[in-house]
């Protein structure tokens, strides 16, 4: 097969579009030929060779860096939407291209090209190889592929799946909202599914693919009362084959989205002030993620940015606290087989019992510390360049039971869920704001709390966590993103109930 240009796969692209501009809602039901099988694809369909790889990676050696990388993609993107009670948006979107980095010491040099041609991957090369100046290198002569685990097989194909199969998920959503209450004026609902396949081949040896899976379904409402306006929003997904996608499913999106908005009727806001603050299960390790776990990631720390970069080895919490990043969880968003330097997916401990053991690495920083890459290399698209990012993050089980913790508390808060965070990741200075939570008085939950923030430090906030309940949850959400970098990625978290003996609530002055 000849190698398959940009230009022809945008041809290809408007052709088909312009045969369904009858029943513009049909686009998402085209899609290019697919295998399920994850290997060979791009020799398959796009005429890629070991051959090929070889010269390109040769040309991005030749002034002398230490390693080179190709990184192959090809990704398939739906969206259905549905508002006002009508489905009036489904569309698609088509992303194809190679990115090729070049490694010098810690630097990187790196180029991109959207057509698989032999002249364009070697510009590309060319770009990238300038990061260096010496003499040149050549890459493995053999490409070996490691073998890797599959947390999220599929039994069909995404992009196999028909619109007719989506439609009736957003409706359902819409008409269970409305059901649930009558105070329900506005639902919006949408179901978005993409499949991302993946090749990196290496100048080390190595070459590796994957396919991606990526889903979501999503309702939000505005309920109103006595004049009054309230919004509430659930979505639930990950990396998921459709049948997931059950009435159940349905169901509980639309009751958490219709219960979300109607508990802030009844909602305050607290006084303001430092208080002990309980962070409840699940969807609160964002706080983990943000405040925490970015301090983590190597190259903060070797560039000496992060609170943790002298912190290897010493106490950073209670003994009962332990974090670990994790690829290796079926379904869930933050999941990868392999990450997008090639290194197999893993799970990697953080802080054991207290002590910091680890920081997240990609190759360069793994380098730079002289261990294994932990398999944190991950990229937004081939577009970008990898960088240490986080996977599945979260704090394990601990001792307590989740009343015993509320029960501990005089007065203080307790957060169901939270929105709008704000970060500064060298000191790790945050701000969230608690969309969903409750005040404690006398070891009790009481009235719903709202328009408040919650603030602090996160090393501080790690250390001021005085107990951990057995009730590890991990966020169910399949629409979220972080950034980094200008690099959005699909990450995910957790948290068991667990309490920070004092945090500052920004809520109303006493």
């Amino acid at each position: 097969m000849d190698p398959f240009t940009r230009r022809l796969f945008l041809k290809n692209t408007a052709a088909a579009a312009g045969a369904l501009g009858a029943a513009p809602l049909l686009l998402s039901g085209w899609h290019a030929p697919a295998r399920a099988a994850t290997t060979g694809y791009f020799e398959s369909e796009f005429g890629m060779s070991d051959a090929l790889y070889r010269r390109v990676l040769d040309r991005a050696l030749s002034r002398g860096g230490d390693f080179a990388d190709l990184y192959f993609e090809h990704s398939l993107s739906n969206w259905v939407e549905l508002e006002d009670g009508r489905v009036d948006r489904a569309y698609g979107s088509v992303d194809l291209g190679v990115g090729i980095r070049t490694v010098k010491g810690d630097q990187t040099g790196y180029g991109f090209t959207q057509e698989l041609t032999e002249q364009s991957m070697m510009n590309a090369a060319a770009t990238a190889a300038t990061i260096a100046d010496g003499a040149g290198g050549r890459c493995a002569r053999e490409f070996v592929r490691p073998r890797i685990a599959d947390y999220y097989p599929l039994k069909k194909l995404l992009n196999e799946v028909p619109l007719t199969d989506k439609l009736p998920l957003v409706q359902g959503a819409n008409e269970k909202c409305f059901q649930l209450s009558d105070l329900i004026i506005k639902v919006n609902a949408e179901f978005h599914d993409s499949q991302k396949r993946i090749m990196i081949v290496s100048s080390d040896g190595v070459k590796t693919e994957d396919l991606l899976p990526r889903n979501y379904l999503y309702a939000s409402v505005i309920a109103e009362k006595d004049g009054v306006k309230e919004r509430g929003a659930y979505n639930l997904g990950g990396r998921h084959d459709f049948s997931y996608y059950t009435q159940d499913v349905v169901n509980t999106i639309a009751d958490e989205a219709v219960g979300r908005a109607l508990v802030l009727f009844d909602a305050v806001q607290p006084p303001a002030g430092e208080m002990p603050v309980v962070l409840g299960p699940g969807v609160t390790g964002v706080l983990l993620h943000e405040a925490i776990g970015h301090g983590m990631e190597a190259d903060f720390n070797r560039k000496k940015i992060s609170t943790y970069c002298t912190m290897i080895g010493r106490k950073v919490a209670e003994p009962f606290v332990t974090i670990v990043d994790d690829a290796e969880i079926p379904a869930q968003l933050g999941s990868i087989n392999v990450d997008d330097e090639g290194i197999p997916g893993k799970r990697t401990v953080l802080v054991q019992d207290g002590i910091l053991v680890s920081y997240l690495h990609d190759k360069i920083s793994a380098r730079h510390y002289e261990i294994e890459p932990t398999g944190n290399g991950r990229r937004e698209s081939f577009q970008h360049y990898p960088l240490p990012r986080m996977r599945n993050t979260y704090m394990l089980a601990g001792p307590a039971k989740p009343d015993e913790v509320i029960k501990s508390v005089d007065k203080g808060i307790y957060v169901q869920d939270v929105s709008n965070g704000q970060v500064k990741i060298g000191e790790g200075d945050f701000a969230f704001y608690v969309s969903q939570g409750r005040m404690i008085e006398n070891g009790e939950l009481t009235y719903p709390v709202k328009d408040i923030n919650i603030m602090g430090n996160g090393p501080k906030m790690l250390a001021n966590v005085i107990m951990v309940a057995d009730d590890l949850e991990l966020h169910k959400g399949g629409g979220g993103a972080c950034g980094k970098g200008g690099q959005r990625i699909p990450v995910s978290f957790g948290l068991p109930t667990c309490l920070v003996k004092s945090m500052t609530v920004g809520g109303v002055q006493t």
